[in-house]
């Protein structure tokens, strides 16, 4: 299938990507470059959109690694942070998985910057005075603050997955074409030593000709129901921005600072949350893009809330001289049938190549990610040459470069577009209960226009794309 997104290929992504080390500074920042992009010796001023939450660790895994930009590209500093909840904004945020960490949310890690509740207000306020974003806001806000920043020739590292809706990941990926901007979407084992392991271990032909993916997440979320007390909404929150372009619906902290990933309204559940990391290594590994068809199963529809366990099966074509493909996803508890017969590690988080000459798991919720071959075998026999996959600085070093240099990224919307799109896929067949036939050209199931409300979404009032 010809590409949709571009002219450059994932391994031309991947093969400008360069590593370097240098200290951080900070300096003036002067006139910015051509299409968009920072003279190399200006300091990037960015901007945090969403700064609670998993904002907090997402933009210290930005700031904290400009070690990794060379001394001449001038420094990184956060000049302006947006959040809709000032208390959340404002604490220490703690995580637990894959790893502990301790980090301060955006309005208390940079007090002398600007804050906003309105990410629209922040934009046009300070649209001078940044070149960057970076957004991590719940699913259904990706979109809308990306594409408003590309509009004005701003760089942007998104959250996964990168949009709410199919229609939504396409047009970013369109309007940071456009714009020429540089863009990211934060997979971080995209950069990992393992991932790149296995890319090299599936293509030199480690386990043989692979037709067949397991993956798998064993956590269940999802099935919720609307609650029916009203509480009064904080006063630290805007509830009318937390929503968006969502319908609206009596606040409830079942929703924020809740399990609003459990609500199709604001997230995409299990599947939307681990598959843009999981599905990642097969895409990457086996050059894989727009599948033909999806299916899904999983309990009876909830129209409101998100699966709590779900099997969905994309079929992909032959692409060049690799063979079809089906992918096939699993989470609440549900596994391949093949398991049952071969011994195999007993991961939680897991991908499963099948080859015809063995298999090659990996595990994506530690940290580093782990991976075997079985049967077993000597991975000095495939890993002892010169590496076929250059090694990655790290996805928010990359980004920062690619801000400065206008070099490419590794995980750019041209990549993570195609992916996110697959992904949610999954959950627009389980949604309709049919086999969908995918037209990605034209954005459609052939075989089922009723899937195209599900492909797209209706946005309130003044929050039109």
């Amino acid at each position: 299938m010809p590409k949709e997104h571009g002219k450059l290929t994932r391994r031309d992504f991947i093969a400008k990507s360069s590593a370097a080390s240098a200290a951080f500074t900070i300096v003036p920042r002067h006139v910015l470059g051509g299409l968009g992009y920072a003279a190399p010796s200006d300091t990037l001023n960015l901007a945090l959109i969403g700064a609670g939450g998993h904002g907090a660790f997402l933009i210290d895994e930005i700031v904290s690694q400009t070690s990794g930009i060379p001394r001449d590209l001038g420094g990184v500093q956060v000049v302006a942070v947006c959040d809709v909840d000032e208390k959340r904004a404002s604490e220490t945020t703690i995580r637990t998985v894959p790893f502990t960490a301790t980090n301060d949310a955006g309005f208390k890690r940079f007090p002398k910057a600007p804050q906003y509740a309105d990410f629209r207000k922040l934009l046009d306020s300070e649209e001078k005075h940044i070149d960057a974003v970076v957004v991590a806001t719940p699913d259904h806000t990706h979109i809308p603050a990306s594409v408003m920043a590309m509009r004005m020739g701003k760089h942007c590292y998104c959250e996964k997955p990168l949009g709410h809706n199919i229609h939504e990941v396409r047009l970013a990926a369109e309007v940071s074409r456009e714009a020429g901007v540089a863009t990211q979407m934060s997979i971080g084992n995209h950069g990992s030593e393992a991932f790149r392991d296995v890319v090299e271990l599936t293509r030199a032909g480690a386990i043989g000709e692979v037709r067949e993916v397991h993956v798998w997440c064993d956590e269940a979320w999802g099935n919720m129901r609307r609650p029916a007390e009203t509480p009064p909404v904080p006063k630290h929150l805007d509830w009318d921005l937390w929503l968006g372009p969502a319908p609206y619906r009596p606040y409830h902290p079942i929703y924020h600072p809740g399990s609003w990933r459990d609500w199709w309204d604001f997230g995409n559940g299990r599947l939307g949350d681990i598959g843009c990391h999981a599905l990642d290594l097969p895409f990457w590994a086996l050059d894989l893009e727009y599948p033909l068809t999806v299916e899904a199963e999983g309990p009876p529809l909830n129209p409101e809330s998100t699966s709590s366990w779900l099997e969905a099966r994309w079929t992909f074509p032959a692409r060049g001289d690799l063979p079809p493909v089906e992918l096939t996803w699993y989470h609440g508890g549900k596994r391949p049938e093949l398991l049952r017969d071969v011994d195999l590690p007993d991961w939680p988080v897991a991908i499963l190549f099948v080859g015809s000459d063995g298999m090659l798991i990996t595990e994506i919720e530690v940290v580093p990610p782990r991976y075997e071959l079985h049967p077993k075998r000597r991975l000095a026999d495939y890993l002892n040459g010169p590496q076929a996959v250059p090694r990655s600085v790290g996805l928010p070093v990359e980004w920062l470069q690619a801000c400065k240099t206008g070099a490419s990224t590794s995980a750019g919307f041209d990549y993570s577009g195609p992916l996110t799109e697959t992904v949610l896929l999954g959950n627009v067949a389980y949604r309709v209960g049919e086999k969908l036939e995918w037209d990605a050209a034209n954005l459609e199931a052939t075989n089922c226009p009723e899937a195209d409300r599900f492909i797209r979404r209706e946005y309130r009032q003044r929050w039109a794309l």
